[in-house]
């Protein structure tokens, strides 16, 4: 399992307040990048289905990508397209990507409850 995702077992203890902000830091990590990734990709997308500008296809990726949609006029049928299919997309991997940084908070305060039970339940 990627180091990432391994969290403490049930009978273990809380990890320390130090190795949580680590491994809180590593998912900011990776939602950061896959979120400049996910920018990338419309970037692309835009550049090549409307000749947009860096900047103007980066503006329109970005508005998408965190759901408020497109800024600028699509002109083609190309455009349109991918404009459609990338606004599934970022639909999808907004949710996906704040999932990595969710996990370890709500883990931990669901670790934090389990201890609270005792250690007799093992169920």
């Amino acid at each position: 399992m990627p180091r990432l995702m391994q969290f403490e077992r049930r009978h273990e203890r809380l990890v320390p307040i130090r190795r949580f902000a680590m491994r809180l830091g590593r998912a900011v990590l990776l939602w950061l990048a896959l979120t400049v990734i996910g920018l990338a990709i419309g970037m692309a997308g835009y550049a090549a289905s409307e000749g947009m500008s860096a900047v103007d296809a980066f503006v329109n990726a970005a508005m998408i990508l965190s759901g408020m949609g497109p800024v600028a006029e699509l002109k083609t049928v190309g455009g349109k397209i991918f404009a459609g299919a990338y606004a599934l997309f970022s639909g999808l991997f907004v949710v996906i990507a704040t999932g990595f940084v969710l996990a370890p908070i709500l883990h931990r305060v669901l670790h934090s409850f389990h201890i609270e039970e005792g250690k007799g339940n093992d169920d």
